[in-house]
């Protein structure tokens, strides 16, 4: 054994651990709450029966926090927060990911709300929504989002969410 080979294991753990630091400060930020995250909406166009409307969340704290995978979504009405039928449904085959969002930094959520007159009156009954009610990751606190839409009061598909709204899991902006 020569001195190299010797060597390459403390070369190798020197490597890790001079790695170690940015990871463990990202890995330390703490969780975002509700307060640190800024929910806005953007509508993204309509296609086949539904439509589509991207959830901005921005961090507007004063220090970097961590988020990813999928917040809670519904929508709601009546002009007093009631919920509409079923909470969205999360969109199958979505990578989920935890990241680091730093002050003023974004991250963004696809969500497909289907268009109520898909459904049979009688299992949806139509209704005006209000908005959105909008809980980041991992929070109990939520925001309201306006957004005026058709929604079914009643869960749909034996209370699966029958597919009226569906969301994908949040990733960074770049």
């Amino acid at each position: 054994m020569n001195r190299f080979t010797r060597a390459l294991p403390g070369l190798l753990l020197a490597g890790s651990a001079l790695a170690l630091p940015s990871t463990a400060s990202a890995a330390g930020a703490p969780a975002c709450t509700n307060a640190d995250l800024h929910v806005t909406l953007h509508p993204k166009g309509a296609a086949a029966g539904s439509a589509y409307v991207a959830l901005r969340y921005t961090n507007v704290g004063d220090h970097a926090c961590r988020t990813g995978g999928f917040g809670g979504l519904s929508l709601v009405g009546h002009g007093d927060g009631t919920q509409l039928g079923s909470p969205a449904t999360r969109a199958a085959g979505t990578p989920v990911r935890s990241f680091v969002l730093r002050p003023g930094e974004r991250a963004t959520s696809l969500a497909q709300i289907a268009d109520a007159l898909n459904f049979p009156k009688r299992e949806c009954h139509p209704t005006r929504a209000d908005g959105f009610r909008v809980y980041v990751p991992n929070a109990r606190a939520s925001q309201f989002v306006a957004y005026r839409t058709l929604a079914c009061a009643k869960p749909l598909g034996g209370g699966d969410g029958g597919f009226q709204l569906s969301h994908r899991a949040l990733r960074k902006v770049r």
